[in-house]
This record gives C-alpha cells, structure tokens and sequence, in this order.
C-alpha cells in the first residue's frame, strides 16, 4: 500500500504541474510526442497498419499513412488533454465540448428509466463527462471502467474521471451498482464503451463490422439494460476543431426486431458510420480482430 500511495504522489507530481499549462503548449508537446510514437517508439505500429489496411481495403497507401499519422495525433492529443482534465475550469470546457440534443436525455428521464448511453473510443472519451453540464435531469450520471494493472495509475485516472462528479462504476461491479442507482434514483444515465473485443471464452456473438465479417460484440450491457428497462442513446462525436469536440445525442432506432441484440448491433453500425466519417480518430492500437471465434459456434 506504502508504494502505490508513493507512486501516486509520483505521478500527481508530475501530472499536476503539466495540466496548469495552456492547452497550446500542450498540443506542442502533443506534437512532439506523436512524432516520437511514430517515427522512433513505432508503439504498435505493425498493429495500427494491419487494423487500417483490412479495415479500408480500397484506401491508397497515401490515405492509409495520412490516416495512421491522425491516429497518433489524435492519441497524444488524448494524452494531454486527459492531464488538462486536472485544473481545467467548467468556463473552459464549456467553450471547447459542444452538446447537441441533450433534451432528449431529458425527456427518457422524466420518465423515470435508467438510460444506457453508448459511445466508442473516439476522439477523446475523457471529456465526454463533461455532458452533464448540459442537462438538469437525470441527477446521476456514471461510467463504467476496467480497473487498470498499476493500483497508483488507476488512482490517478479516477481522480480525472471524478472531475464531474460523475460515478466510477467498476466493470466487476457493474450490476449490482446500476441495480442499487435504479432502486435508489430511478433514473441515471451511464456510459458504456463497448467497441473493444470482449473476452473471446464468454462471447460468441459476431456481425460485420468495419469490412471484417467476424467481429466479436460485447452484449453485457443490453443484458443488463433490458432487465432495468432502460433507454439505449448513442453518442456521435465530431472534432470540428482541435481541442473542441461536437457531442449529439441519438436514439438507437431498432429497424429488425427480431435480430438478437439489436441495440448492440445498430450502435456497432452507427460507431462505424461515425468511424467512416473521420477514421483517424478511432483507436486502432487495439487488437480488436484478435480472435476469430469457431465456425460452428457463431450467433449472428
């Protein structure tokens, strides 16, 4: 315990300073730091490469490289505006994140149900909290999370991540928190990220999704969103500029209700629209198509 709180005093020691910075002289450092990652670290670049090229066959070589260089940019710039998060003020983040019908959060919260808002790893998903600046009901807002491997980091990033006082969820506790949020404010909304590759041995529920025939989906969260009786919204991100970002609202409209879980799907294919849009902004160190599930077990 003694050394995860000196590894935490380490890093705010470093971070804190840092976020008193002006954003443009954090996007300078970004600059530098996304060169270094490319040219010289090259951190999984044979991973960004291979997800791109099997994801956009018909790209040129240009795009794709002109592609992949957004991609570091947009990671680094990740990087320190997730540190900014430390002292930036409410004035400030109100200029650069632009919400769109957040009325319509409003709305599913008068009528008393949780609401299960999906998003991507996206342009930056740390800012997304700052949402709640823009609605006046549900009081609660919430995230879940995947614990990190460094107990000092896991700290730090949860004191970013309470800077709207939004509610931490563990992943491993997921159920019986948003249970306990329904039982004691009826209404609340929670942030899901669900574009990752779940765990293979639990899931075997695939579709298409960014030109690759068999991707695994995570359909934890509709499980669990239907049995609160929740609304599910997707969130479009759009980056009009660097440092801002435009967040709007959308309901996950269900065309074939007969597919198995359509809400999971239709927001893996609004994702992808939003991906095709801007595809240098989407997470692509991630090995997403690791696994390939067996023939005989597929559930489309």
């Amino acid at each position: 315990m003694a050394s995860v709180k000196a590894k935490y005093r380490m890093y705010m020691a470093l971070f804190k300073p840092l976020s008193w910075l002006p954003l443009w002289a954090l996007y300078g450092f970004s600059d530098f730091l996304s060169l270094l990652m490319r040219r010289v670290l090259k951190y999984r670049r044979k991973v960004v490469r291979e997800n791109l090229r099997l994801s956009f066959p018909d790209m040129t070589e240009k795009e794709l490289r002109h592609t992949e260089k957004r991609f570091y940019r947009q990671l680094t710039d990740n990087i320190v505006e997730t540190v900014k998060l430390l002292c930036i003020s409410d004035r400030q983040i109100r200029r650069r994140v632009e919400v769109c019908d957040a009325g319509l959060v409003e709305q599913m919260a008068a009528q008393g149900r949780p609401i299960f808002l999906y998003l991507g790893h996206y342009a930056n998903w740390e800012w997304v909290p700052s949402i709640m600046m823009h609605y006046s009901e549900p009081k609660v807002s919430a995230q879940i999370y995947k614990s990190l491997h460094d107990q000092a980091f896991d700290r730090v990033m949860q004191r970013v991540r309470d800077r709207f006082l939004s509610v931490n969820i563990p992943q491993d506790k997921a159920m019986r928190t948003m249970l306990q949020l329904r039982r004691d404010y009826g209404s609340f909304i929670v942030g899901i990220i669900d574009d990752h590759s779940p765990n293979h041995d639990r899931s075997q529920h695939v579709m298409e999704f960014l030109n690759h025939p068999y991707t695994l989906i995570n359909v934890g969260a509709e499980e669990l969103g239907t049995r609160l009786g929740a609304a599910f919204l997707y969130l479009d991100v759009e980056k009009p500029s660097r440092g801002h970002y435009r967040l709007t609202f959308k309901p996950i409209d269900i065309s074939d209700s007969s597919e198995e879980y359509p809400y999971t799907r239709e927001y893996m294919r609004m994702l992808e629209r939003t991906i095709r849009r801007d595809p240098g902004l989407w997470l692509w160190s991630h090995k997403r198509w690791r696994y390939t599930p067996a023939a005989n077990t597929l559930t489309k």
